[in-house]
């Protein structure tokens, strides 16, 4: 089963998404997953950076 890259989390009255970024290591070359709760505005903003 795959997981979503992003999810819809509701807190109170707060709208918050919860975003998964998957980045390679300088050093390794393996791949590693950040996470992070945030803004649904922030997401997109989250993902392009590297």
């Amino acid at each position: 089963m795959a997981k979503k890259a992003v999810a819809s989390l509701q807190t109170g009255s707060k709208r918050l998404t919860k975003a998964i970024k998957m980045v390679k290591s300088d050093k390794t070359g393996a791949y590693i997953f950040v996470e992070s709760i945030m803004d649904p505005s922030k997401v997109n903003a989250f993902i392009s950076k590297k």
